[in-house]
């Protein structure tokens, strides 16, 4: 057979039309530009994407210690505390007794059960057991602490113990699996609900040192720039935007800080204000242990960072 089939379109034939019914829209979109290489923010924008790609890629060794570092800095203050009573006990129960108006016994019980909270919820919390009653545990030696050396109203010990509190959320959070329903239909709230209100609450009371270190002490020009980053960064950090990398710039910046104006080392030992320093030292250590669990695990569903996952 000589003759073969041709498919191939007449010359006369009209252009082929991909729309004969004109449901497409021929206009270009108005609702979306694409990204100019150009514009400053964009710039911006692809920098901080590389910068946290860099960090997120030479971070990978230490992650997988960062929560045994952070529950560890954030009972640390306790753990000094409680030494500090055990090594100072004649004075303070000389304190108590004189300044407080503690009698005689009340003072012993109320430093004894002192000691043992603290000594046996942060072992709790350092080794992820009990952590529900290790928390409530070292929560009411905040409380019952602010009350019995008549700190609960000054500003510098209220800030401070926020944040501490707002570490100890983090630490709760930190310990939260998923369980199962212990009675099914009946409306509850869920591991992941509780977790995303608590890192919230952690979130807030966190940047509650940094605002107490803004109020406070001498300024300079140094001092008035690391306020304005360190507010920016703490704004961050309580909704939840880029909430990773302002933890960390905090927790750089509060590091820097604790070492050089609470170096409580330099100070002889019979000085008064020794004390005071390595307080704040290990103190400002608790925030630092949280913002580094709020670096390891990330804002949480109630955050700027998780809505843009979603939007």
């Amino acid at each position: 057979m000589s003759s073969r089939i041709s498919i191939a379109r007449p010359q006369g034939a009209p252009s082929y039309n991909a729309d004969p019914h004109g449901l497409s829209n021929s206009r270009p979109s108005s609702g979306y530009r694409a990204a100019n290489p150009d514009d400053p923010f964009e710039k911006l924008r692809s920098l901080s994407k590389t910068v946290e790609d860099y960090v997120e890629i030479y971070s990978q060794p230490l992650k997988p210690h960062l929560p045994a570092i952070g529950r560890f800095l954030i009972v640390v203050t306790f753990l000094e505390d409680a030494l500090r009573i055990m090594t100072q006990w004649s004075d303070q129960i000389w304190y108590l007794q004189q300044h407080r108006k503690f009698p005689w016994g009340i003072s012993h019980t109320f430093l004894i059960l002192n000691v043992i909270t603290m000594l046996s919820a942060s072992s709790a919390v350092i080794l992820k057991r009990y952590t529900e009653y290790a928390v409530a545990g070292l929560l009411g030696v905040v409380i019952i602490q602010g009350f019995g050396y008549g700190l609960i109203f000054d500003m510098t010990f209220f800030l401070r113990n926020l944040s501490v509190i707002g570490g100890l959320f983090m630490v709760f959070s930190d310990s939260m699996v998923t369980r199962k329903k212990l009675f099914a239909g009946i409306p509850t709230i869920s591991e992941t609900d509780r977790k995303k209100y608590f890192l919230l609450a952690g979130r807030v009371l966190l940047i509650f040192l940094f605002l107490g270190f803004i109020i406070q002490g001498k300024w300079s020009i140094a001092r008035v720039f690391v306020s304005i980053f360190g507010l920016a960064a703490c704004i961050m950090v309580a909704v939840g935007f880029k909430a990773k990398w302002s933890a960390a710039f905090l927790v750089l910046v509060l590091s820097t800080f604790n070492v050089f104006a609470n170096n409580w080392w330099s100070v002889p030992s019979a000085h008064p204000q020794r004390d005071f320093l390595k307080y704040d030292f290990f103190q400002t250590l608790s925030i630092v242990g949280g913002l580094i669990l709020l670096v390891n695990m990330g804002p949480g569903g109630l955050s700027v960072d998780e809505k843009k996952k979603t939007y």
